[in-house]
């Protein structure tokens, strides 16, 4: 890293991201590196935001409510409005987490009800044939 800047492959590095993921952040205006021909030079600025957009990203936060919450922090610098903008949105999406798990709990259950009732079918009709033998 050269002073405050880092390079595509370098980003890709400390964030164990692909090129073509800081291009796609970079195509719809999350990212704004400094660009110097073809070489993109990304900033301490761009390193915070993309840490952002991946925790956004892992929470299941939208690329629209990302950006939102990016906005934010560019129009207030005491970040408050992110701040309660960031609480509104993360108790929404824990909420539908919370859901999301439920029914998955519930599809796990009647998956195993399922096996559980396969694996004594099975072993009905393996007991049938071996009193049949």
């Amino acid at each position: 890293m050269t002073g405050e800047t880092m390079t595509i492959r370098q980003m890709c590095d400390a964030f164990e991201v692909t090129p073509r993921t800081l291009r796609f952040y970079e195509s719809k205006e999350l990212l704004a590196p400094i660009r110097q021909g073809q070489k993109r030079l990304f900033t301490r600025r761009d390193r915070a935001r993309l840490k952002l957009i991946l925790r956004g990203k892992r929470f299941g936060f939208s690329l629209e409510e990302i950006r939102q919450l990016l906005d934010l922090y560019d129009a207030d610098d005491t970040q408050h409005a992110q701040l309660v903008r960031t609480r509104e949105l993360a108790g929404e999406r824990l909420v539908e987490m919370i859901r999301q798990r439920d029914e998955l709990d519930e599809a796990i259950g009647d998956l195993r009800e399922q096996i559980e009732c396969v694996a004594r079918l099975l072993e009905q009709r393996d007991a049938t044939a071996h009193a049949a033998e």
